[in-house]
């Protein structure tokens, strides 16, 4: 067999199903059009409506090598031979066009004849009803003996519990008894690694009932998928994907910076491993346009880059490194998938920001555990709780393995079980909480007036209005015939004027009428695929299914709408030029009122950025640059230089948006003819809303002129309460300020004296604790500064004390507590004696030995008197002194 890399294995799949008359497409985004997945998990998650018979693909025969994530064993990856996040499907697939007397002779002309695979080594799994495939796999040239018949469970596949399925046939390579397990029962099907499943044929040719029927499909479909790393592992030789040349340059070079070698410890060799396999997985999702986050797709990409970065640390590399390990993964994989180049400045700044942010709590994670170790030697303790290793994990990402060595350097157990039953408990939780689904199947009302009546046909790109049949009337999910006045109902049509929300711009809003019927539209949305639906109000007449109606835009509105939306194409290339290529439109909102647009950049803008892309914007509107649309495909959309945006699905039909001399990007929503129908641009508000993720608020044309009329009139008023002319007020409202911030510092000064004028008489009721003296004095409207400055001054005036200062504002008291180095050493720690204070009277509060302050409500504090704070503080000092 001869030796091919990674890469040239996948173009030799590409070529092979080319030359049966497949269709080559490029591998669609890791974001699925599929609101009950979170990534595209395999080859066929893009096609699902073609299996559903939802929508029609342009060609019958379609070959791709689809990136996917799957999270679903995170805590494997590293630890067994094949577990990975990110990895390639090689995928063929038809629908209505070829079948298994295609689909199995290819497979094995491909295996044997292109690939090289021994005939010998290569078994097969069929389920135990399909004979076809059976006679199929014998009239290639396999024995019987290497046909195997499995059950349900294994060897037939569906999308749900009704729906398209069918059986499936798993090809197995054998790699030899050196990879066998223990076993006497080793065979095909086994789960160690002899008999390695390398690709799985569907025949998807049934429709499933709700009672369990199986019915024969018009048509007959082919769904495959092989996984890319484990055919190369195959074919190299190697005994896990991880050796294969799509991981091991990464490997070596994560070896290298922490100066170890592969193979030398089964510690080291999982820690590179994971960060070879999530580095990839990491770079690509960025790519395809998701950023960090606490929820959803980004919770998972921050969980994967800050796992790499802790098992980083775990083989001594403490400085940041992810960075240093890109351009290896470039070399690997941006000749197949342009959008790593494309995107690199982004990914690179994502992974730096995050990988920094990452390192200081991981800091503070071992600041935490050198204090819990500190405190099990001071009890006599030699084990770390299960409890205390699993928030370590949980709170600042610490593997248990990185716990469990520094544990071990200071001689302290950890107790593994307890953490293992908190981690269980976990994920018992999170199983509990999921919302998603598990099927890759939607249904419901409009899933079948898709599959009626077709996509609909939107003509509001050249006209307001338009003649349209009422197709569908549906309330609470069913179809009905008519609906009466008041009456709310969605509305399916055969053709609409009106736009439906979605790429930012809202919905439509207008008017159905006829010389029978007037209707309010309130919103204008999608219901399945391009099936768009109308939310509807009747207010005279009777709406019923079958009618003609005119269906009328409200086109003041639009017209807003439109200015707005074309302002974001202005406001993105804008940001471009001012902040940098890196910029890449991340969402947008567009409303007649103002346009939102979320963007990646890393820090705030400056006044003077801010006012450099208004400048940009508003001179791009006063050249009124007439917009030019055009519809191609995306490889001519792409060489035009139009941007794309992060999470849209694109088809084979693209439409592009240009402003000559300026900006194309690929879009599909209503604009304005020309930049000057935009009027004025105004930036209202930039605010981070993310880790690398900025967005601003602005306005144009009608709002913007409102905005300046409030603004206006304010200033005005502002400057009448000041007694100044517009231009003179913004130097009174400075010195305002600076007479206020002087005003504020004699207060506080006069404040400070006054407290000073009672120590004499709070030093003379100190109370000897031990080798400790404990004095409290209570204050009235004294902030935590000041608190500590009548401690300091206390402090030089009495030997080996722990002070505790009070004040009482409003409805707060305020606590403080200063213990001086004498008394720290003798036992005295103002943190935890703050703490216990406080919980006692139903506050909260902390610090360090030496230093620490608490806040309680007074409705639970004690009166005007110290003694209820004298009484408890002299028990909890005893306590912390042994006494």
């Amino acid at each position: 067999m001869q030796y091919r890399t990674g890469s040239e294995l996948r173009e030799l799949f590409l070529n092979f199903f080319e030359s049966k008359g497949s269709r080559r497409l490029a591998s669609f985004s890791l974001i699925p059009d599929d609101p009950t997945l979170l990534f595209t998990i395999a080859g066929m998650v893009p096609f699902k409506l073609y299996y559903l018979g939802l929508r029609t693909p342009e060609s019958t025969r379609v070959a791709t090598s689809q990136k996917c994530v799957r999270t679903n064993d995170i805590d494997n990856v590293g630890r067994t031979a094949r577990h990975h996040t990110f990895f390639e499907m090689l995928g063929n697939f038809s629908w209505g066009d070829y079948f298994k007397a295609e689909a199995i002779p290819w497979a094995w002309e491909f295996l044997t004849e292109w690939v090289g695979l021994e005939p010998e080594r290569l078994y097969v799994t069929i389920y135990r009803d399909d004979e076809e495939a059976h006679d199929q796999w014998i009239n290639v040239g396999l024995p019987e003996e290497r046909i195997i018949r499995f059950g349900e469970d294994e060897n037939f596949w569906f999308m749900g519990p009704t729906g398209p399925c069918g059986p499936c046939s798993e090809i197995l390579y054998d790699q030899g008894p050196e990879f066998a397990c223990t076993s006497p029962d080793c065979a095909p099907g086994c789960s160690c690694d002899r008999y390695l499943e390398i690709w799985n044929l569907v025949f998807t040719q049934y429709d499933r009932q709700e009672d369990g029927r199986l019915l024969p499909l018009p048509k007959t479909n082919i769904d495959t998928g092989m996984g890319l790393e484990r055919l190369t592992s195959v074919v190299q030789r190697v005994r896990t994907d991880f050796e294969t040349d799509l991981f091991r340059p990464l490997i070596d070079g994560a070896c290298s910076l922490a100066g170890i070698d592969y193979g030398a410890s089964a510690r080291g060799d999982m820690a590179v491993r994971v960060i070879s396999d999530h580095l990839r997985a990491v770079a690509f999702m960025i790519a395809d346009g998701i950023l960090p986050s606490n929820e959803g797709q980004g919770y998972v990409l921050r969980r994967l880059l800050r796992r790499a970065v802790r098992y980083g640390r775990l083989i001594g590399i403490e400085e940041p490194f992810l960075l240093r390990l890109l351009p290896v993964l470039y070399d690997l994989m941006a000749d197949p998938y342009r959008e790593l180049t494309d995107n690199r400045s982004t990914i690179e700044q994502v992974i730096g920001l995050e990988e920094r942010k990452f390192g200081r709590t991981l800091d503070q994670g071992l600041n935490l555990l050198e204090s819990e170790i500190d405190a099990l030697k001071e009890e006599g303790a030699s084990s770390l709780s299960g409890q205390v290793a699993f928030d370590l994990y949980d709170t600042f990402g610490f593997p248990l393995e990185l716990t469990e060595e520094v544990c071990l350097e200071e001689g302290v157990a950890v107790d593994v079980e307890g953490f293992k039953i908190q981690m269980a408990a976990q994920r018992e939780r999170a199983r509990a909480a999921s919302k998603v689904a598990q099927a890759v199947v939607t249904g419901g009302v409009y899933d079948d007036l898709l599959r009626r009546f077709g996509e609909t046909i939107f003509a509001g790109y050249v006209s307001d209005s338009e003649e349209a049949r009422v197709l569908a009337l549906v309330r609470d999910g069913v179809e009905i015939d008519e609906a009466d006045v008041d009456q709310e109902v969605l509305v399916v049509l055969d053709r609409t004027p009106f736009y439906a929300e979605g790429g930012g711009p809202v919905g439509d809003r207008g008017r159905f009428e006829s010389p029978s019927l007037r209707a309010q539209v309130l919103d204008t949305a999608y219901g399945a695929g391009k099936l768009i639906v109308h939310r509807v109000v009747v207010s005279q007449g009777i709406l019923v299914k079958g009618a003609v109606v005119k269906a009328v835009v409200d086109e003041e509105r639009r017209w807003a709408i439109r200015r707005h939306h074309t302002a974001t194409h202005l406001l993105h290339e804008a940001l471009c030029r001012v902040l940098g290529d890196h910029v890449r439109q991340a969402g947008s909102l567009v409303r007649p009122e103002a346009l939102r647009f979320d963007f990646t950049h890393f820090e705030a803008m400056t006044e003077e950025q801010v006012a450099e892309v208004e400048r940009i914007v508003n001179g791009e509107v006063l050249r009124n640059v007439p917009l030019r649309v055009t519809l191609t495909d995306m490889e001519s959309a792409r060489a035009m230089g139009a941007k794309a945006l992060f999470d849209e699905k694109y088809g084979d039909v693209v439409r592009v948006v240009q402003i000559p001399g300026y900006s194309t990007e690929l879009c599909g929503g209503v604009h304005v003819d020309g930049t000057g129908d935009i009027g004025l641009f105004k930036i209202v508000r930039e605010e981070g809303i993310g880790s690398g993720l900025r967005r601003i608020t602005a306005v144009a044309g009608l709002a913007s002129l409102e905005l300046f009329q409030r603004q206006s009139l304010r200033a005005a008023a502002l400057a009448e309460r000041l007694a100044s002319d517009f231009d003179g007020a913004e130097a009174k409202v400075v010195e305002l300020q600076e007479e206020l911030r002087r005003l504020r510092k004699d207060l506080e000064a006069a404040t400070l004296k006054a407290s000073l004028a009672d120590l004499d008489k709070f030093l003379a009721s100190k109370v000897a604790i031990g080798p400790v003296s404990l004095v409290t004095a209570l204050f009235s409207d004294l902030d935590v500064d000041l608190l500590r400055q009548v401690g300091d001054a206390m402090k030089s005036r009495v030997s080996s004390s722990l002070l505790l200062l009070a004040s009482r504002s409003g409805d707060d008291l305020r606590l403080v507590a200063m213990a001086d180095e004498a008394a720290v050493k003798a036992g005295a720690h103002a943190g935890k004696f703050i703490k216990e204070l406080a919980a006692s009277l139903g506050g909260s509060g902390g610090g360090r030995p030496n230093l620490a302050q608490a806040g309680v409500k007074t409705t639970v504090a004690p009166g005007s008197n110290v003694e209820p704070l004298l009484r408890e503080s002299v028990a909890i000092l005893r306590r912390q002194l042994g006494l």
